[in-house]
């Protein structure tokens, strides 16, 4: 399965923040929204960088509490991996387990057009084994 195949199931939407946004501002919006990272861009369609519960976290242990009125740079992870819509769930999976990233950004020609998180490529994953399950079912009963 393709990555642009997954996007059509979940959507394209993608939350950013501006980088010079507050710290305690992207922590409302990651618990308004329900996500764990933000796309740090200024315009929508360039990534600055990405921000994360686990970034916020880090942060917090090493900084104290006054991170919060920090901005969004202060803390964002400027080296971001992206894919492309044709890069496939399975090598996804292995690049999201092999730099240990739970969010991954989906770019065309170098614009955000989607992202994709961890929960979103073992959903895939389950979705194709369940699809493999039934085939064989299928190919069993008719043998």
């Amino acid at each position: 399965m393709q990555i642009s195949q997954l996007l059509r199931h979940k959507g394209r939407e993608v939350a950013t923040i501006d980088g010079s946004e507050s710290v305690r501002t992207a922590l409302g919006v990651l618990a308004e929204k329900g996500i764990g990272a933000l796309v740090v861009s200024a315009d929508g369609k360039r990534i600055d960088g990405i921000v994360s519960e686990r970034d916020v976290a880090r942060g917090l242990h090493e900084h104290g509490a006054g991170l919060l009125a920090e901005p969004v740079s202060s803390v964002m992870t400027a080296q971001v991996h992206t894919c492309t819509p044709q890069a496939s769930v399975h090598d996804l999976a292995k690049t999201m387990t092999d730099h240990r990233v739970r969010h991954v950004p989906v770019v065309e020609d170098d614009v955000l057009i989607g992202i994709v998180s961890i929960g979103d490529v073992v959903k895939a994953r389950l979705d194709e084994l369940e699809e493999e399950r039934k085939q064989l079912v299928d190919y069993i009963q008719t043998v």
